[in-house]
This record gives structure tokens, C-alpha cells and sequence, in this order.
């Protein structure tokens, strides 16, 4: 079915409107994912509204693989390779027939195939791409393949050594030992593997006596394979060449972009880092899916009153608002989800950001090169002589920077930035001590957002938390809440790798800059006399923030003990 039709037959059974429709369609563009799947991860549809309406649609049954436990035996009938080609997965066998989910039923070469390669008779159910990927992940091991790759290394008998500590090697060596094939499809597969899982991060690092690649995934990170340590300048090599670096140079840092289509044409960009270490080139990459970018607001964790105040700072004509915490945070996304709210045909916005991370059609952004004098500054003068209506500056790392972005805010333009503190109050002290003076800072700062990333408990394997009432009263809970709050925690199943967390939620700090904070800010006074003046306007704390999510059963309570101080 085009995907024009399965709109307009979802607006037709009145399951979603022409509005989320159009939203969906242009997250889509961005995504490229099908536009079922974009309007569950929406949130305008579930994923049983879908199945159930495609099931409608082929007029076949459906089914939804989540649900199901199949036979390890059934699903070998059917090999990963082929599961993958023809989006179709079994998952039970009732005699001579062979029950077989698939996202594309109408497929009818695709099932002959499937009876001739399994000789069963076909029983077709239609399930969705997210249902069918998580029983791909879930069913079959795919891990072999990455087993398969280590293991084929082991048979180059000794076509790739590790040079000792000193040794000069020739780059024809290093391109030669980067374009083994097994050097190849190991690298492939390991960028491949960290997609598939929704990893932020791989790490390639190289000890003395072992090379260890490390995935982060949901802000934690875990060890994913140790490739033999002789295969560090290779895989290191090979990165770099895909990467566009100079191979040759191995004594400085160095930082380059990979560009990788995966199945179904999804396009997914790695942000690389090379750093000489003791004992070889450590790489760091950065996954920028922009499948995952989330730009609704609503989604992001923000309460519904800070979320009130935020919108309400942001749609002001001009000033600063500030969005503060570590890296890793999530500050990034925030101020994309603010731009995208933003983005009219009636705005001129630019950005300068180092490095720009995702592309936002519609938005004028700069990437940051110090070594040629592009810096912060230099950027946001020159964008003051472009007829801006909104700066986002990517951070204030300085005087320069700071003042520059407080005069834009105090000349009629709204400047978007980040800072790094650890609360909200803390950040007027930060500015002061970069050297802006109290009364430039009280006029040009309208809003200040503190964040953090707290991890989700998992929907599928949630169970009762015995958390104790003292410990949330400890936290801060108010002890007849603490008293009914339902803690919740996950237990570990396959869906979460058994962590027994899947995705993150932000927690928000949202601090106006009132009248009163802004005499405060005058005066001179301590950020906890800039705290305590907040709290009692109305902010909640990050620690609040978390004991509402927990109260929520969104998060448990070792996470949010994990992620915030106590107030």
C-alpha cells in the first residue's frame, strides 16, 4: 500500500487526523523510516492499532511478534539472510504449514520462495517493520556473525601483526592491512550490530595485552567484543580510511564523519574521534541516527507547568535562554526540539554549533573550525550582520562568547545556548565569573533549564519495586505521596538485554528569571539564595522532577538516586 493510502484510510477509520498525518510525513523525510512506524513512535497510534489496521487492510490476520514465543526450531527454517530480504519471520508450525509474519503480504514471489526454501504451506500473517525488527533482534543471534567474523581472523595467519612500541610502518602497509576482507566485514558488522542495538557510542580501545570495543547504550557502557589485540592497527586503519583521515598521521588527534545506508535506504552518520593513547590509537564513534532524533517537546520529559514556561521564554522576541548541564545530557536535543518549534517561514535563524550534529532543513548552520579563526565569537558577529531573528550558539565557553551573545539578546534578538553547570542557580554565578556584569546578566537571561538523562524502566519486563517509603521520604517525597507511590523496577528480559532499562527520559530544572531573581542577581547573591527564591515560585527541582517519574512509573528509584542530588 503507497504510503498516501494508508493515510488516508487511518484518517478515514478516524485512528489518527490529517494534522498528525502531516506531522508524521515530514518526520518521515527526516527519518526515512515508513510512515507506520513513525506514527506509532509519535505516539498517535499504537503499535496494535497498526497491526490490527494492516491486518484489516490485506484482510489477513495479524499478529504481533512481541507477543509471540516461538520454537528456536521453527525460526531456523528460515535463515537470517533471507528473513531480511523478504521481511517475513516464522514463529509457529502447525503441521504441513508454517505460520509466517511478513510487513509485505502482498508479495507473492516472496512467498513462493519462502514455501519452496522450507517445503511448508504458507500461512501469511501481516505484522509492522518495528514488530517484525524486534523479533529479528530478539530470535536470531546475531552475534554469530560477528563470531564468524573473529573467527575468519584467526585463520589470515599472521597477514596483520602489531607493530612493537616505536616502530615506523609504512602507510602501503597499514592500507593493505585495512583492506583485508575479514578486517572489512568485522569493522561493517560492528558499526552494523551498534545500529541495530540503538548504541550511542563505540569505543575502540587498545591496552597493552588487549584490544576491547565498548558500546554505550542508554547512557552506560558495556564491553560488546575483544577482537585479537594484532588487529588494532587494521581496524583503526580501516575506520580512518572510511572516516577520510590521514592514515599516516598517528602522533595527533583527528576527527572525521562516516556515512553509512543501511537497509531500507536509512541513512546514518558517525561522528569519528582519533586520540593517540599509550599504546596505540584509541576511536570513539558518535552515532547521529536521525530516526532517533525526538523534536516533540511533549516527549522530551518536560513537565506539563515547565513546559508552559519554556514555550513562553522561547516565543519571546528577544533575550537569553540557557540549557545547562554535563555532556551527554541531552542539551543538544532540547535546543533542536526549541529550533524546530521555531523554524517559520517568517524567522531567520542561524546556528553555531561545534560539531553540527544533526541537518535541520530550514535552519542556517555553521559549523565551528577553530584552526582557521572560526570561532564562537567570530561566528556571532558575523551573524549579527546577517538580519538574524534567533542565534542558537552551540556554547558560552568564554568572556568573548558570553558577551557577545548577551548583547544580541539585549538588541532585539532571541539567543538560544548551552553552559555547562550543575543546576540551574549555579549558572548566573558561572557567567559572573566569566566577567559580565551582574546588570547585563539580569536583563538579557530570561530562562535557564537545567537536564539530565535518566534511563527508562523497560515496558516489557516491569515489575514491583519493594523500594521502601524512608527512601523516598529521604529523596524528598512528602510522606503521604511516599505512601501511595507504586515504585516500579525492570527485572531483565531479551527486549532490554536484560538491563532492565529501554530509552531515556530527560529531567528538567526550569528556572525563570523573575523580578525577584533578577534583584537577587543585583545584589550579589549566592546561587542557593537563587535556589530557595525559585523553589519558591514554583521550580522543581531536578530531584523533584525524578521523584515525579518515579511516581509516574516511568523510572525506578536506584536511577534517579543515580542521576541527581539531593536539594
Amino acid at each position: 500500500m503507497a504510503n498516501e493510502r494508508i493515510g488516508e484510510q487511518l484518517i478515514k477509520n478516524a485512528l489518527i487526523t490529517p494534522e498528525q498525518l502531516l506531522e508524521a510525513q515530514k518526520a518521515q523525510k527526516v527519518s526515512g523510516t515508513r510512515l507506520g512506524s513513525q506514527l506509532v513512535k509519535l505516539g498517535h497510534l499504537s503499535e496494535e492499532q497498526l497491526v490490527d489496521f494492516l491486518g484489516k487492510q490485506y484482510r489477513l490476520p495479524s499478529v504481533i511478534m512481541r507477543n509471540k514465543n516461538p520454537d528456536p526450531e521453527v525460526v531456523k527454517l528460515i535463515p537470517l539472510n533471507v528473513v531480511q530480504k523478504y521481511h517475513a519471520i516464522p514463529f509457529e508450525r502447525n503441521g504441513s504449514t508454517l505460520k509466517v509474519a511478513m510487513t509485505d503480504p502482498a508479495n507473492i514471489f516472496a512467498v513462493d520462495d519462502l514455501k519452496f526454501l522450507t517445503g511448508y504451506a504458507i500461512e501469511v500473517y501481516v505484522t509492522s517493520e518495528d514488530s517484525l525488527k524486534w523479533a529479528i533482534d530478539n530470535f536470531y543471534d546475531q552475534s554469530a556473525s560477528l563470531d564468524d567474523a573473529l573467527s575468519s581472523m584467526e585463520d589470515m595467519q599472521g597477514a596483520v601483526e602489531v607493530s612493537s612500541e616505536g616502530d615506523d610502518i609504512a602507510v602501503g602497509d597499514l592500507e593493505r592491512e585495512a583492506d583485508q576482507a575479514p578486517v572489512i566485514k568485522l569493522v561493517n558488522l560492528t558499526l552494523v550490530d551498534a545500529i541495530k542495538k540503538g548504541v550511542s557510542d563505540i569505543h575502540v580501545e587498545p591496552y597493552e595485552k588487549f584490544l576491547r570495543i565498548r558500546f554505550r547504550m542508554d547512557g552506560m557502557l558495556y564491553e560488546a567484543m575483544k577482537p585479537p589485540l594484532r588487529l588494532k592497527n587494521a581496524m583503526v586503519s580501516r575506520l580512518k580510511i572510511m572516516a577520510k583521515l590521514d592514515i599516516a598521521e598517528r602522533r595527533l588527534p583527528q576527527d572525521g564523519r562516516i556515512k553509512l545506508k543501511i537497509q531500507g535506504g536509512k541513512e546514518v552518520e558517525f561522528r569519528v574521534s582519533v586520540m593517540p593513547t599509550l599504546y596505540g590509537e584509541k576511536v570513539v564513534l558518535r552515532i547521529l541516527d536521525k530516526s532517533n532524533l525526538q523534536l516533540d517537546m511533549t516527549k522530551l520529559g518536560f513537565e506539563e507547568e515547565a513546559l508552559a514556561r519554556f514555550k513562553d521564554s522561547i516565543y519571546k522576541p528577544w533575550g537569553m535562554v540557557l540549557v545547562t548541564g554535563p555532556t551527554g545530557s541531552g542539551k543538544t536535543t532540547t535546543l533542536y526540539s526549541a529550533l524546530s518549534e521555531l523554524n517559520k517561514m517568517d524567522s531567520n535563524i542561524s546556528t553555531a554549533e561545534d560539531p553540527v550534529e544533526f541537518n535541520l532543513p530550514g535552519v542556517n548552520q555553521v559549523q565551528m573550525h577553530e584552526e582557521i579563526g572560526l570561532t564562537f565569537a567570530t561566528a556571532l558577529r558575523s551573524f549579527l550582520r546577517q538580519d538574524p531573528d534567533i542565534i542558537l550558539v552551540g556554547e558560552i565557553r568564554d568572556f568573548e562568547t558570553a558577551e557577545i551573545g548577551i548583547k544580541a539578546a539585549l538588541t532585539g534578538h532571541l539567543v538560544l545556548s548551552t553552559i555547562h553547570t550543575n543546576d540551574a542557580p549555579s549558572t548566573v554565578n558561572r557567567l559572573l565569573n566569566m566577567g559580565i556584569e551582574p546588570f547585563l546578566v539580569a536583563s538579557s537571561v530570561n530562562l535557564i533549564v537545567a537536564q539530565r538523562l535518566s534511563r527508562k524502566i523497560c515496558p516489557h519486563c516491569k515489575t514491583r519495586d519493594d523500594a521502601s517509603k524512608e527512601t523516598l521520604i529521604q529523596m524528598g517525597m512528602d510522606p503521604e505521596t511516599a505512601g501511595r507511590v507504586e515504585c516500579l523496577v525492570g527485572k531483565g528480559c531479551p527486549a532490554c538485554g536484560n538491563s532492565g532499562f529501554k530509552g531515556r527520559i530527560a529531567l528538567y530544572e526550569v528556572m525563570p528569571v523573575t523580578e525577584e531573581i533578577r534583584e537577587l542577581i543585583l545584589m550579589g547573591a549566592s546561587a542557593s539564595e537563587i535556589k530557595n527564591q525559585a523553589i519558591s515560585q514554583g521550580m522543581k527541582t531536578l530531584r523533584q522532577s525524578g521523584l515525579t517519574k518515579i511516581t509516574e512509573g516511568i523510572t525506578s528509584v536506584s536511577e534517579i538516586l543515580r542521576t541527581t542530588m539531593a536539594d
